[in-house]
């Protein structure tokens, strides 16, 4: 990439998490070109979808998150890792507004741009709550999937300003249900 695109490429970025995190998943692709200062078709060179700008976006910080998992795994007891990896989650969703249903989308899809880091992040729940129900402390009678779509749902539902507030305590009623053995 040229010097110019690679300087574009950058700051498309910037002002593009600046006007997601400002009006969420949904924001404007021609809002984003305009306050970044390019035209329409720059952007669309450099992200010709919406989900391709997201993947740019959402990168970095999904291969964090899935890194977090791993060292979750690595360094705390089962039932506390499941507990921060909620708590991890939250602080990813929160962090972009409307991206939790964009990846819940996504991470059954293999044709979408985001599906390899949902994979990961869905991945790394599931081993999460194996290792945990294989030390007794995470109910049996759930997978990967519907732990994923807990965290989606959670990560929804917090996505309201309403409930917002209360992102903290909603992770700690989910947690106590799912956890059989722990002083959460």
């Amino acid at each position: 990439m040229r010097a110019d695109a690679k300087k574009n490429y950058s700051h498309i970025l910037t002002v593009a998490h600046e006007v997601v995190t400002e009006h969420g998943a949904d924001a404007s692709m021609r809002d984003i070109a305009r306050q970044a200062d390019v035209g329409l078709a720059t952007l669309l060179r450099h992200f010709p979808t919406r989900e391709a700008l997201f993947e740019a976006l959402l990168c970095t910080n999904l291969d964090a998150l899935t890194q977090k998992a791993d060292e979750l795994e690595a360094s705390n007891s089962p039932d506390e890792a499941l507990l921060s990896w909620f708590r991890e989650w939250m602080a990813f969703a929160q962090s972009y507004r409307g991206v939790v249903a964009m990846m819940a989308a996504a991470h059954t899809n293999p044709d979408s741009a985001l599906y390899a880091s949902c994979a990961a992040v869905h991945s790394a729940s599931a081993r999460i709550l194996l290792r945990a129900q294989a030390a007794g402390k995470a109910r049996t009678d759930m997978n990967g999937d519907d732990l994923f779509g807990l965290m989606s749902a959670l990560g929804w539902l917090v996505d309201l300003p309403s409930f917002a507030p209360r992102a903290d305590h909603l992770v700690h009623i989910i947690a106590s249900a799912i956890l059989t053995q722990s002083e959460n």
